[in-house]
């Protein structure tokens, strides 16, 4: 915004807008927010795993998909976030943009060569796995590692751009425009630049008259409040409240007694939390429930709790249902406790799954207030830890799903009185 009203200032209106699309496109060197960027990976990852398996077998491999984990017998590949093609898909993406721009033909052929690179981008990426699975399978699992892996993703992304430019070459030959020349004697800005020069030559003079000494002093009152503003925010110290390490959280807890187990290194690198628990408590003959709780000291640098909607299909598991309810809890705490609830199938297994966003002295169960009330936080009480807690438990053999939430109730009203010595208000 800085930059755009900077161009207005000294270029006026008319200046501009011809720089428009140069002034846009520097938009496609931010960063996607964590939140967007971990629900595209986590969606992608799953298209690609299907592709993949698609390609596996249309040539005669035995493959069988759960989740993003691609199971060849002997080996299991794992789509993890880095192969989910994103990578491909964004940088595609802005090529494509520029590539448009550039393509002097009608508006609807640009459309088209910068929606294509969506699908582009995925099928080439579920080619690439497909590839690294017969591979794998006549050279072992070797080459799905190291040089030979990132080198098949750069030559399956000079490809995707050759398919890119193939296309202009097609759209080129379509409609009357086909008489005009290649469709390289179209991809030029020479009648742009020639609008930009007339433009210059006839606004030049009256901007630097009209942008006089008043007007270059209300931007810099303008820009001084928020450049200070800024360099105060960023530089800044967080507070991080004191709190007991999850090693601590107690293994009984009201006659439930609890079990842990290790998360794999996979998913440690993936989460990037600071600490966690996971365990299975279990009460008298019920089925266990599975706690698992991950706290971020500080959420600001791209960590940030990844949602158990985006996580679980990954794991092979589909969400039947999806609601919001009501939790009572026990005297001396919150009157109840709002949470996501989950039914979730995979195969003839079902669980019901609870799950909260505890982000400091709130509980959140929309994923989208649990970012807005992060960057107000951080701005007013310069904290942004937090946590995600869950539930979950199998229903039964000939077990009512009301007998799997009355149990995960029980145990959210035991856990809940011990969960604030280990994620603070």
């Amino acid at each position: 915004m800085v930059l755009v009203g900077l161009t207005v200032a000294l270029l006026g209106v008319h200046g501009a807008r011809v720089i428009a699309f140069p002034l846009g496109y520097l938009l496609t060197a931010i960063p996607l927010p964590m939140f967007f960027y971990a629900n595209l990976s986590s969606q992608l990852q799953l298209w690609s795993s299907s592709l993949g398996v698609g390609c596996l077998q249309l040539v005669g491999v035995m493959a069988f998909r759960e989740g993003n984990v691609i199971d060849l017998g002997p080996v299991q590949l794992q789509v993890v976030e880095a192969c989910s093609g994103i990578r491909y898909l964004l940088p595609l993406t802005s090529l494509a943009l520029l590539c448009a721009y550039l393509f002097k033909d009608r508006m609807w052929k640009r459309v088209v060569l910068v929606l294509s690179s969506i699908p582009i981008s995925i099928m080439l990426n579920g080619f690439r796995i497909g590839m690294i699975g017969v591979l794998v399978e006549v050279y072992g699992k070797g080459a799905a590692e190291g040089f030979y892996h990132l080198f098949e993703g750069w030559v399956i992304f000079m490809v995707s751009f050759g398919l890119l430019i193939a296309e202009m070459v097609l759209l080129a030959r379509i409609g009357e425009e086909k008489s005009q020349g290649s469709v390289f004697d179209r991809l030029t800005w020479r009648e742009q630049s020639e609008e930009r020069d007339h433009q210059a030559v006839h606004m030049g003079p009256c901007r630097s008259q009209s942008f006089s000494g008043p007007a270059y002093l209300c931007s810099v009152a303008l820009l001084a409040p928020f450049t200070l503003f800024s360099a105060v925010v960023v530089d800044r110290e967080e507070i991080h409240p004191p709190r007991s390490a999850f090693v601590d959280f107690p293994m009984l807890i009201d006659g439930w007694q609890g079990a842990p187990f290790p998360l794999e290194q996979q998913y440690l690198d993936a989460l990037r939390f600071d600490d966690y628990v996971l365990a299975d408590y279990r009460s008298d003959k019920k089925q266990p429930v599975n706690f698992y709780a991950a706290y971020y000291r500080s959420q600001r640098k791209g960590q940030s709790a990844h949602s158990p909607q985006s996580c679980l299909p990954g794991g092979g598991w589909e969400i039947a249902s999806l609601t919001q309810r009501e939790l009572p809890m026990s005297q001396g705490m919150m009157q109840s406790l709002r949470v996501n609830r989950a039914v979730i199938q995979k195969g003839d297994q079902k669980q019901i799954v609870l799950y909260w966003f505890k982000q400091r002295d709130r509980n959140l169960t929309n994923e989208y207030l649990v970012k807005l009330y992060l960057l107000w936080d951080a701005v007013s009480r310069r904290r942004t830890d937090g946590a995600l807690v869950r539930l979950a438990s199998l229903v039964g053999p000939g077990e009512s799903e009301s007998a799997v939430d009355q149990r995960l109730q029980e145990f959210a009203v035991a856990a809940g009185q011990e969960l604030t010595k280990f994620v603070p208000d």
